[in-house]
């Protein structure tokens, strides 16, 4: 044992570093043949000793050899980074390992930090919810603005986005449409629908398109339901009441354990061929069906056409002219999956009414209760929102037309006095167009400019299109518009929504007295322009079949 102490102490000694490094390199493989002669033993001698260097000679076995090995192993590492690089002119390559990038050209520190770089950080991965899009939403009149969204946005998020947007007033009919020109059909996105969802669904060839405008009768069959659900198209029965009262229609809709149903009759066209056949309908929660032999629902004679889980209702927009239908109230039902006009069920309505009522009721088959909640979450949030102040509540009309003011208690008088204050400034803008009298030729061109600027007047609008118009907007009682007629000049025609059918009425020019009135009952109500007219239509029927309420209006993104 002292002999073996005795030689680990010879072997520790400060002056036989060298003769440490040869015994030990002999025997680990002869790494002085591949350093080439005596440079391995001439990097190893250290030319400064420091003092830490001077080991205690009372250690024992087991930390000696220890420290031989740690020995053995720098030495072999220094010996390593003293092989001559064969081609200098290169750099050290990025693929060799680790322990051979150090050169000698190569500080330790710097090796360090290039080995600290090349670690590779994987990125912060972002939730689905919070990625980005960038989707582009059309308006009436062809204007377009693309916006980045959250990739869980919702066709209301869109419709809120833009109304703040355009400063448009929220009146919870603004919709967001979907638009596909290939197939010539849209329907309504409803306002819980993720939009990324509806586009994913499109072609990559396809032409389709977002559109942002309003409709009227997207709700209104929660207010009005007689109008939209006939009784004579409707039958509601109960395991406990029997027949229902037709009046908690929607109720039933919404309740899944009653089973209303739809029927009637409705042209379809089958694929391949160029007729359409009439057929007996028959609408329930399970899907849609049709009758081979009559008006029979017996549930052998019934054949499957369509469940709606998986598809959505849209609208034709020239069932005529594209398919050839027999009417123009033509709907179709197209899987959501697919982009193809193969895959389409062409039907086809008599009325406007038939139409309206099997599209809606697929939309409640579909979304159930969903669709109320979207109804009335708006009226919620509004009831929510702080009141306005009182003084914005409290506004009363003022007379300051004598030496002190005063309030106007009553009604008639107020209301006399506001018709008073609107002649006279009309008569001052007509004077300061003439700068004397007032012509019937300088009081129409003044109109003109009174009429331009209004949303409800749309100039050089065919008949077609105030129809088209008027469709967009929704097919409910009051909805309306005023355009120049297309066959008499200088006169006005306004078109009007009446039990889901639209009209047209001639607003006839009346000169008196030199002055010039526009009336639609051959001049027994005269207006001296068109914004009298419909204000006076708004508030009274008169001769129309329903007050104007609601206006076509086209805004641009």
């Amino acid at each position: 044992m002292s002999a073996m102490s005795d030689s680990l102490d010879e072997l520790d000694t400060p002056g036989s570093l060298g003769e440490k490094a040869a015994i030990f390199h002999e025997g680990k493989g002869n790494v002085r043949t591949l350093s080439g002669g005596d440079h391995a033993l001439i990097a190893l001698h250290s030319p400064y000793q420091l003092p830490s260097a001077v080991h205690n000679r009372t250690a024992t076995a087991a930390a000696a050899l220890c420290r031989g090995n740690r020995k053995c192993r720098q030495g072999e590492e220094m010996q390593m980074n003293m092989v001559q690089n064969p081609f200098p002119d290169l750099f050290p390559s990025e693929c060799l390992l680790p322990w051979t990038k150090n050169s000698a050209t190569q500080p330790a520190e710097e090796s360090s930090m290039n080995f600290q770089a090349r670690r590779v950080t994987l990125p912060a991965i972002t939730p689905l919810c919070l990625q980005k899009r960038v989707i582009k939403v059309y308006s009436e009149d062809n204007s377009s603005r693309a916006v980045e969204v959250p990739s869980d946005i919702t066709a209301r998020d869109i419709c809120q986005l833009f109304i703040l947007k355009n400063h448009c007033i929220d009146d919870h009919s603004w919709t967001l449409i979907e638009h596909l020109a290939h197939l010539g059909i849209e329907r309504i996105i409803e306002d819980h629908e993720s939009v990324l969802e509806v586009q994913s669904n499109w072609g990559m060839d396809s032409d389709s398109r977002l559109y942002f405008r309003k409709n009227y009768a997207k709700y209104e069959f929660f207010k009005k339901p007689l109008d939209f659900f006939p009784e004579s198209m409707v039958s509601i029965s109960s395991e406990a009441n029997g027949l229902m009262n037709h009046s908690q229609l929607i109720q039933t809709f919404l309740n899944s354990s009653t089973c209303p149903e739809i029927h009637g009759f409705l042209y379809s066209k089958e694929q391949g061929r160029k007729s359409w056949k009439k057929f007996y309908f028959v609408l329930r929660r399970s899907g849609l069906y049709f009758s081979n032999k009559g008006t029979s629902k017996e549930p052998r004679h019934l054949q499957f056409v369509a469940e709606f889980c998986d598809s959505d209702v849209y609208t034709l927009l020239s069932a005529r002219k594209t398919h050839g239908a027999p009417t123009d109230y033509g709907f179709c039902i197209k899987p959501s999956k697919s982009s193809s006009a193969r895959d389409l069920k062409l039907l086809c309505a008599d009325v406007e009414q038939t139409r309206t009522c099997w599209i809606t009721a697929m939309r409640f088959f579909k979304f159930g209760m969903q669709l109320y909640q979207n109804f009335i979450q708006p009226h919620q949030k509004q009831k929510s929102s702080p009141m306005r102040s009182i003084s914005e509540n409290s506004l009363v009309a003022m007379d300051f037309s004598g030496q002190r003011s005063r309030v106007i208690d009553n009604p008639s008088e107020a209301l006399s006095v506001a018709v008073e204050e609107g002649l006279s400034w009309r008569r001052k803008s007509c004077h300061r167009l003439s700068h004397g009298s007032c012509s019937p030729s300088q009081s129409s061109l003044s109109n003109i400019a009174i009429h331009m600027a209004q949303p409800w007047f749309h100039s050089k609008l065919s008949r077609d299109e105030a129809h088209k118009l008027i469709t967009q907007h929704g097919l409910i009682d009051g909805v309306f518009l005023l355009r120049d007629s297309q066959s008499n000049p200088k006169t006005f025609v306004l078109s009007l929504c009446h039990a889901q059918r639209i009209r047209h009425f001639q607003i006839v020019p009346v000169e008196d007295d030199g002055e010039l009135f526009y009336s639609l009952d051959d001049g027994n109500t005269r207006f001296s322009d068109l914004l009298q007219l419909v204000e006076f239509y708004q508030l009274n029927r008169g001769v129309l079949p329903c007050k104007l309420k609601h206006h076509c209006a086209r805004t641009t993104l």
